[in-house]
This record gives C-alpha cells, structure tokens and sequence, in this order.
C-alpha cells in the first residue's frame, strides 16, 4: 500500500514539474519573445480594429569585437487618419492639422469626401510629438493610430547588399533584394498571432506555439558585416567614383580562409529608408553577385598558379616575348605592343604580359588550363547567402581554337561576376582550397537559442606549396613592379595584381577602343591572410589603366584595415 501511494505522489511530482516547465517555457515566450508586442497592444486607444502591427526579424551587423549594430529594424511611430463620414467640417480640421503635419490641401479634402470610406490615411510615420499634438486637438473624425515599419539606421550603408522590404507580387510586405530576401523566411513574422488575452496565450496552443516549424525559424540574422569597414570601403568608392567619373564603382572585403565578407558596397547607391524615390530599379540589384564582367589580367595568377600546379612551368621558367602571338588568324599582343625579350614567368606578372599568360598555357595544354579554370568556380555560382546570383560565361573554354583559351588565360573572352572572381583568388590566398562567400554568421532564434550558419568549404583546388608560389610571386609584384614599386609595405607582405579589360560591343564582335573595366585584388599578410580586396570600375574616364584608378585607394585600405585591427607586421 505505502509503495503505490509512493508511485503515485512520484507520478504527481513529474506532473507538477512537467506542467510547471511548460509554464515558465510559455511565460518566456510571452513576455520576453512576445512582450513589446503585448506592450504595444496594451495601448488600446491607438490601435486601430483588426489592426496587426508590422513585425519583422532584425538584421545585425557585428564590429571587431564583437558587438552587434543594427542594421534593419523596427521604428515606431503614428498613422493619421480620418473617417470621412464622422468628419463635419474638413475645413476646420484641415486648418488645424496643417500647420503640425505636411498635407496637400487637394488630397486631403478629395479623402474627406470619400463619406462611404471610414478610414482613410492623411499621413504615415508620424513621430510621436506630432501625433500626440494632433491627439490633443480631439478633432471627431481625426483618429491617430499606432504603427511600426522597417527602418535601416544606416540609411545608405551597405544597401545593395541588405536590401528592403516591399510588397511583393503577392501584394504582401517581404524581402525583395539583399539579405532581406534570402533570408526572409527567417525574418518574416506572423504579428496577428501575439494579439490575444494575456492570460489565455498562456494555457492554449502550448503545442503550436512551442514546437511549431515556422516559429522555430523565425529569428534575426547576424552578418559579418564590419560597420567601420564597410563605411570605410564605401567612402573609397565614392571617391573612386567621382574622380574618374565612371559608370559603376564596387568592392568587397572578404576573408578569404572562411568566405566571411566584411564589406560589400557599390556607387552609386540608394537610401534604404527612401528607396521609392529612386527612378532606376537597377540601383537595388548587387553588381558584385549579379553582373558578369570579363576581368582582363588579374586573370593571370590563375592561369600562372594552373601552370605552376600542373607542372607545365616554373616561376624560374622562361620565353621569348616578341610583344605579340598569332594564332587562329588573330594577333594577340602585350598591353603596349612591345617585346621584352627572353623573360621569366615572374615578368608576366610583374609586367603584365598577355603573351605570357598565352605561353602558359601552351605549356600545359587547353585541356588542362580549362579544367583548372573550371576548378576555381569561374562558370558557376558560388552559393553566397545573397539573391539573384549569376554564373559565369565561360562557353570559350570548350572551344576547339587555339584562340580562345589564349585571350582566356588573361581574362578577354570569358567573363564571371566579381563575386566568383574573389572565390577563385581567394584559393590563391588561402593555400588552395574553394571556400563559400557569405554575409550571415548567425541566427538568433525567437526562442532565445542561436546557431551559427554554416557553408561547404574544403575542395582542393592548388597544392598548398603553389599557393605558396604563386603568393610569393605576387608579393613580388607589389614590391617591385605596382607604381614602380612605390607602394611597397616595408613591414607588412601584400600580394596584388591589377587588371585592364576592354569592354566588348553588345550587338556585334568585337572591343570598345575608350571604354575599359578595371578591377585590383590582394590580399594579406600575404602568407596567412585575413583579408582581400577586390575593387573594380566600369568606364572610367580619361585614364587608360587599372594601377591608375585603383592603387591607391587599394593602398589606404590596407592600411586602415592594418591600424584598425592592429595587425602586427609578418616581416
């Protein structure tokens, strides 16, 4: 007898832990995921009837120590309204509101005569001192009514790579570009599903509330967005931009051993706040992730680091440059049309040498060069967590003439986005393996748990000794050879090249003589890197080449980012 009543007091005693767990669980839910909501709806008298307030995920950035910045919001405000049919003197109420809120006088008064239509908006994102002056006027008629939108603090920061949220085809609010999209499944809220009575959300619907898939999804998203760095990329831009007076000027910062991006920006850019005003959709598009360009010579160390690899050369290698090849009928030529002589591979960096590079990869075969160029990722997307990406054209790579494998070994003839470009120099860098580019690092859940967003790296691409080589080799380059060796780090390693590329017509064969594409990678310290630059302008005016336009701001990059992080010197 005494044993059942044991068993049954430990049965009761499981009980009462059990329902006392799932009630310090959902009290949890409620006033620590759910309690500004609930705040919110306590106020009564400013939510309108049926009214679901606007909710939504945030999206963070993260500093260098660690500290999250917001990077898409929530902000909170008033609606002003009018019932039309409560109204009596719209006059008097339009002379009165007037002077506190900004209101055409024909739309307001066409709105005021809508006597069928209870509800009819005056003005949005009304900051709280104005509603509560417009309250205060207890005009019948004039309701003022809680809201709540998106809201990006850093207005233009990073705006291609965020994106907003608008309504979609569906005429429902989401993401349409940037992170917003991609991850809006994440970010996307159910607000209707908070506003119910207190005490009943806590007993009802314990199951759906706590196990349901779509709430465990719902969180905010952690990028690797540094905010200084970004906004100090984007100042480069900008003045990139508006020195050479080019038609688009982008860069992304990237580490390249785990393909977590710092920076990514583009200029001209929009106002995440006011992207409505902008007259050209095109602007919201991210040209890093959706546009391809044909890179020209920055090309090479792919190439170089494919012989190297291969087998079919060595950095002491060497050939005879008469400034020009031909083949197929076609006459390929060095930038300046000039011979050097007999030279090493090292001057085909160093110097820029198109014949070189086509050298190269005579060397190893066409067969063996594409394959390699196909390793690096250049004709296919790289899986980076942003919308919209688009793979390379890279159709010439499988061509049966001599050729096209010659103009591709220095970037003409093929082209790839910026995005899978960094990918594949990222190789160089990294000691030879294809990493995944992404922005997220994390996701904090609605529950209160958190993971970290994980990616498939690892494929071998290069030995680890040709990284070596090749990264010794481009060290070189910016030691001796960019702006004449001018540029030269005493104390710190840089691996660099730049590259020139004319732009090809769009209705026919052929290039452009006055419009070029100039992009320019490094990375550092060379031998263990943690970050790499890639910048490139589209139609630059007046100025011919790459090491013009690009050099220095590449330069003051890596010396902010040196200060910044307090990178000791590697030599």
């Amino acid at each position: 007898m005494k044993s059942n009543l044991v068993v049954r007091i430990r049965w009761i005693s499981v009980f009462v832990v059990l329902f006392a767990t799932l009630l310090v669980v959902r009290l949890y839910v409620i006033q620590i995921v759910h309690g500004e909501a609930f705040s919110i709806r306590a106020d009564r008298q400013y939510i309108r009837p049926s009214q679901d307030l606007f909710d939504r995920g945030s999206i963070f950035f993260e500093d260098k120590d660690g500290r999250l910045i917001s990077a898409a919001t929530l902000k909170m405000g008033f609606t002003i309204a009018i019932n039309p049919s409560v109204l009596e003197n719209p006059e008097d109420a339009y002379e009165k509101i007037s002077p506190l809120i900004e209101l055409e006088k024909e739309a307001f008064f066409l709105r005021a005569g809508k006597k069928e239509d209870p509800y009819e908006v005056i003005a949005e994102r009304v900051e709280p001192e104005v509603a509560r002056r417009v309250s205060d006027l207890n005009t019948a008629g004039v309701g003022v009514y809680k809201d709540r939108w998106r809201f990006y603090p850093g207005g233009t920061l990073g705006a291609q790579t965020i994106g907003f949220v608008a309504f979609n085809r569906e005429d429902l609010l989401a993401g349409v570009y940037g992170i917003e999209r991609y991850y809006n499944d994440i970010l996307e809220r159910d607000a209707g599903d908070v506003y119910v009575n207190f005490f009943a959300e806590i007993f009802t619907n314990l199951n759906k509330t706590i196990f349901e898939r779509s709430k465990q999804r719902a969180g905010d998203i952690v990028t690797s967005i540094e905010p200084s760095v970004q906004l100090f990329l984007e100042d480069k831009l900008f003045s990139i931009q508006e020195t050479w007076n080019s038609k688009l000027t982008a860069g992304v910062i990237i580490n390249p051993q785990n393909g977590e991006i710092y920076a990514m920006g583009a200029y001209p850019a929009f106002d995440l706040n006011n992207f409505q005003i902008e007259e050209n959709v095109s602007i919201y598009s991210n040209p890093s992730v959706e546009n391809v360009y044909e890179m020209g010579s920055i090309i090479k160390p792919l190439t170089i680091s494919a012989g190297l690899d291969s087998g079919a050369i060595t950095a002491t290698t060497t050939y005879y440059d008469r400034g020009f090849v031909e083949l197929d009928g076609y006459t390929i030529s060095n930038f300046d049309g000039k011979g050097r002589g007999r030279v090493d591979i090292q001057q085909v960096l160093s110097q820029s040498l198109n014949t070189g590079a086509s050298f190269v990869v005579s060397q190893m075969g066409n067969d063996v060069f594409a394959d390699y160029m196909k390793r690096f990722g250049i004709g296919e997307e790289t899986g980076i967590d942003l919308p919209n990406e688009s793979a390379g054209l890279v159709s010439n790579l499988d061509s049966p003439r001599d050729i096209e494998y010659a103009t591709a070994s220095f970037g003409q003839g093929i082209a790839m986005t910026p995005i899978a470009t960094i990918r594949a120099m990222s190789v160089l860098a990294n000691g030879g393996v294809l990493i995944t580019p992404h922005v997220a690092t994390k996701i904090k859940y609605r529950s209160g748990l958190s993971r970290s967003v994980s990616f498939n790296d690892g494929e071998r691409v290069l030995k680890k000794s040709t990284s070596e080589e090749i990264t010794r080799m481009l060290v070189k380059v910016v030691d001796e050879a960019l702006l004449g060796g001018t540029v030269k780090f005493d104390r710190y390693s840089v691996a660099a090249k730049t590259g020139t590329a004319q732009i090809a017509y769009v209705e026919k064969r052929g290039y452009y003589d006055d419009r070029f594409f100039h992009s320019f990678f490094g990375y550092f310290p060379a031998y263990d890197p943690q970050f790499l630059i890639f910048l490139y302008t589209v139609e630059p005016k007046e100025v011919r080449y790459a090491s013009q336009t690009l050099t220095r701001p590449f330069i003051d990059m890596v010396q902010f980012l040196i200060n910044y992080y307090e990178i000791p010197p590697d030599r």
